[in-house]
């Protein structure tokens, strides 16, 4: 009888073991949810939904993509760290929801601590644009004429701790300009008001506001980064222009909670990185104004740690705190 009892727990474990293997190597068994911190119909949602689509393809599970904009971020940000880390719920994180945003304030959640990194998306270049109403052509009689007409300017912004609004703080600040921060629940409705002219000046990543302005519904005047971006050459970067220190370069990346299963991360980056090698996802990414940047989840963790210590340091130098 005893060694009858032992066979069948060595059974049973055996089978439970074969079982719990099974399960993991089935995943995903049903939808996952990519968690997107912005309104619908901005930047990020769009690229949430062309990647989303190709890597759900590739899983054969579908990517349901899910708006929770509000506080910068920070409520899509809390509510993805507090969920299982079984691979189910992503998000789709930011320079303003890993970078920016926790440097200027006390969250909820950490950047670093509270998420498991999947993979990087893309990149694409902070533009400064203006509404074609205004009597501007460049950076310098954009200077000018809001020294001139000291409340006669507003920026629009996706919020305080985004990088339209960082960016927008960073030109006032090194111009002596007096523009009026507006800030909105995401870069989409904040575009909508600055093409209605409501505001007169925003500074959106290329891949929000690139569509606009190949129909010449607004007017791009620089580049607020370190380089000039490949898809409008001739655009000079905010430095070339004579306004130095406003580089505000703004990536995307996939993240899951904090602790998720090493097979499971590793089975999303696959993924991942080859829906950012399917030809159709780069050229809908790079009709955008956006770059595809692939990396593995050791690289995005190093390069979320790297930015959290540089807007922390660049949040204490120019005294910049969410408002």
């Amino acid at each position: 009888m005893k060694h009858s009892l032992i066979k069948a727990a060595s059974a049973a474990t055996i089978f439970l073991a074969l079982g719990a293997g099974s399960a993991q190597a089935a995943y995903p068994e049903r939808a996952i949810t990519l968690v997107v911190p912005t309104a619908a119909g901005g930047g990020n949602d769009v690229l949430a939904r062309v990647v989303g689509q190709k890597v759900g393809e590739l899983l054969g599970q579908t990517v349901i993509v899910v708006n929770k904009p509000g506080a910068q971020g920070a409520i899509a940000s809390d509510y993805v760290a507090r969920q299982p880390a079984d691979g189910y719920t992503l998000m789709l994180g930011y320079i303003g929801t890993h970078g920016i945003n926790p440097a200027m304030q006390k969250l909820n959640y950490d950047p670093v601590k509270d998420f498991t990194p999947i993979g990087m998306v893309a990149d694409s270049p902070t533009i400064m644009v203006v509404n074609t109403q205004l009597p501007i052509q460049d950076v310098a009689s954009l200077v000018k004429y809001g020294h001139e007409h000291p409340d006669a300017l507003s920026f629009a912004s996706a919020g305080p701790g985004t990088a339209p609004a960082v960016a927008g703080e960073l030109f006032n600040q090194a111009t002596g300009t007096q523009m009026l921060d507006v800030p909105y629940k995401g870069s989409a409705p904040a575009l909508t008001d600055t093409l209605a002219g409501t505001t007169q000046v925003m500074f959106p990543s290329l891949f929000s506001v690139y569509p606009h302005l190949k129909s010449g519904m607004i007017k791009a005047i620089a580049v607020a980064g370190a380089t000039r971006t490949e898809a409008l050459p001739n655009l000079p970067t905010l430095a070339e222009a004579g306004v130095p220190g406003v580089e505000v370069p703004q990536w995307y990346a996939i993240f899951a909670p904090a602790k998720a299963d090493a097979a499971v991360v590793a089975t999303l980056n696959k993924a991942l990185n080859q829906a950012l090698a399917d030809p159709s996802v780069k050229t809908k990414i790079a009709e955008q104004g956006a770059e595809v940047r692939s990396s593995s989840p050791a690289e995005l963790g190093a390069f979320v740690q790297s930015e959290a210590v540089r807007w922390k340091q660049l949040a204490s130098k120019q005294k910049l705190a969410a408002r």
